[in-house]
Parts: structure tokens; C-alpha cells; sequence
């Protein structure tokens, strides 16, 4: 099962707003093939890793196959999506038995894949490293149960705690290995967030330069329609989504939403407009304001903060969470502290 999970994690990036997920075949206590989830829309973990078997076997891959056990990091699907269901793939090939990671709580699958195996003679062991198969899902399990994005809070913050420089000025604050980092972050979530302060004084581009892989969706709160349209964001180079309270319209890549109320729950309507367009995860980057604005209405899961070596002695303060902090790690100058809002 921790091979699944580690085969599941290359997934990252690719395969939202679908699962992650890993899958082995093991014949006689010895892997004989392996597979996890690499495009949206493509073939499952299941079907890959049965595959496999019969690219690397041949003809004996169907004798083997009904003498072996297949583990799976989450629930075999059980309904006709973009692909066809697992389950049925793995009756078919008369696999005897299968280890699964964590049930799936979407409502198409949610037990139906597990019944369907168990109707069919399957031997179906459950809730195995559970606890880490459900972590690894984190951003699917949110979308599905709470009907929003995974919420991950970044930001940099000096060793005496400012966050950015009086007035408007632009100064940076983290060492290149956690620009880097940030931008691998950005890779693996659907879509990131900036208030209009930070896209007018930092003029950001907010796309993966300094990592390979897809741009995110970017984001900005722009309730008047104020910032000029020759900043970065609007340059058509990825799809953008500007909240505003004045009206709806596309341009290209650019999609205006306007939101009804930007006095009350922003925060929520914001989220639940990305859970309707799909949007599976999100990055806030800020400002502080855009910031505190998810921290206060406690909507967010994961909070990573950079804090440098450098002491400024004024400035704007960085946003303070109330929460323990899960892991402490050094990058480079900087320190990087991680914090789950459980």
C-alpha cells in the first residue's frame, strides 16, 4: 500500500478534479505490475497496473492474474464516467482479492465499488494505511464533502513578522529555493488567488516559470473593476478569473464574475463559485487583507509561511493563525512552517 501511495503522488498536477491513485498487483507476496492515475480522463490506476501484467506477461498474464491480490490507495469506481468502472475490469480478469486503501465518498462510487466485488466473489480487505490514503486525497475529499477547494493559505513573513514594506513598495523577502518551491506548489493546485493591492504593487504573473508543469488558474478580487488591464494577469497567457461586483463577461481567457455581496461571506462565495467551476484546490497568496479574510472566516486547510532571516523593524505585519504548527523545515535561508486548520 506505501507503494501506491508513492505511485499515486505522480499524479499531482495532472489529474484534478479527479483523485490521486495508485494501484499494485502482487502474485506470490512479489509486485508483477503496477500503475496510478496519470491524466484527467485517461485510464484509471486499476487498468493501468492490469495492463502492465499483460504487456509484461503475455500469455500468462490471465493464469496470473486470477492467483493475485491488487491493492488500490482508494475505492475501485463502479460507474461509467470518462472511463469505464474499475470494479468491472477486475472481475472480469477473475482477480480473487483486493486491498483498498480508503472507500470513495463520491456519490457514484461511495461503497458500490466494494459491493459490486463483494457480489462477485471477491475477497475485499479495507481501511488499509486509511489515515494516509485519505491525506493524500485531502483536496478530493474537501471538494466532494464540503462542496469547495482545498484552501491552502502561502505566504513570506520577516523574522520580526512583517509580511511587506509600508506605502507601496515591492521588496522581496525569500530566498530563490522557496520561489522555486512556490512555484512547484503552484504546479500541483488548480488555481491561485491574489487580493487587487498585491496584482497592482507586485504586478505578479503567478504562473510555474521556475518549474515545469501546468499554470494554475489565476485569480484576483478586483470589486470595482479598477486595476489596468496591461497588468501581467490579463496578459491571455492562461485562463484568469476576476471577482467583481460590477458585472459577468468573457474576454479571451479572462472571465469577469460578479459576485452579488462583497460586504458579507466573500470568502464562501468565492469558494463555492470555484467548487462549480471545478476547481478543486487553491492557493491565496494575498495580501495580508485578502489573507485575513479566509483566516477570519476559517476558511482554510493548510497554511505555508516562509520566514527569512531578515529583521525589518516596521512594515505591514504578517497575518497570525491560531493553529500548531505540523511541520518545520529548512529551505535554503528561510524556514518553512506548515499548519492544518483541523
Amino acid at each position: 500500500m506505501r507503494r501506491c501511495l508513492d505511485l499515486a503522488e505522480l499524479g499531482a498536477g495532472h489529474v484534478s478534479p479527479n483523485p490521486m491513485v495508485g494501484s499494485v498487483i502482487v502474485h506470490n507476496d512479489k509486485i508483477i505490475g503496477e500503475g496510478y492515475h496519470q491524466q484527467y480522463g485517461q485510464s484509471h490506476a486499476e487498468v493501468n497496473a492490469i495492463n502492465a501484467v499483460i504487456d509484461i506477461f503475455g500469455d500468462q498474464a490471465e493464469a496470473l492474474l486470477r492467483e493475485s491480490t491488487l491493492f488500490v490507495t482508494l475505492e475501485p469506481c463502479a460507474h461509467f464516467g470518462k472511463t469505464p468502472p474499475c470494479a468491472d475490469l477486475i472481475i472480469r480478469h477473475g482477480i480473487p482479492k483486493v486491498v483498498i486503501g480508503c472507500p470513495d465518498p463520491f456519490e457514484h462510487v461511495n461503497g458500490r465499488g466494494i459491493e459490486k466485488l463483494r457480489n462477485a466473489g471477491v475477497i475485499v480487505e479495507e481501511d488499509i494505511l486509511r489515515e494516509d490514503c485519505e491525506f493524500l486525497n485531502r483536496r478530493f475529499f474537501t471538494r466532494v464533502r464540503k462542496q469547495r477547494p482545498y484552501i491552502i493559505l502561502k505566504w513570506a513573513q520577516t523574522a520580526d513578522l512583517y509580511f511587506a514594506p509600508e506605502g507601496n513598495e515591492q521588496k522581496w523577502i525569500s530566498s530563490h529555493l522557496a520561489k522555486t518551491l512556490s512555484h512547484k506548489w503552484r504546479s500541483e493546485e488548480d488555481a491561485i488567488l491574489v487580493g487587487k493591492k498585491t496584482a497592482l504593487i507586485d504586478n505578479p504573473q503567478l504562473n510555474v516559470r521556475e518549474w515545469p508543469g501546468r499554470n494554475p488558474k489565476r485569480i484576483v478580487i478586483d470589486r470595482n473593476l479598477d486595476l489596468p488591464e496591461d497588468l501581467k494577469l490579463f496578459d491571455q497567457s492562461q485562463d484568469t478569473i476576476v471577482f467583481n461586483s460590477k458585472k459577468t463577461y468573457v474576454k479571451n481567457k479572462i472571465k469577469y464574475l460578479e459576485l452579488e455581496d462583497f460586504d458579507h461571506y466573500l470568502p464562501q462565495l468565492i469558494s463555492y463559485q470555484l467548487y462549480l467551476m471545478d476547481v478543486q484546490s487553491l492557493i491565496v497568496e494575498g495580501g495580508v487583507k485578502t489573507l485575513e479574510l479566509f483566516i477570519k472566516a476559517g476558511l482554510w486547510d493548510e497554511a505555508r509561511v516562509f520566514t527569512s532571516e531578515e529583521y525589518w523593524g516596521k512594515g505591514l505585519k504578517a497575518p497570525e493563525i491560531n493553529r500548531r504548527q505540523a511541520s518545520r523545515t529548512k529551505v535554503e535561508t528561510d524556514v518553512l512552517e506548515v499548519f492544518f486548520n483541523k
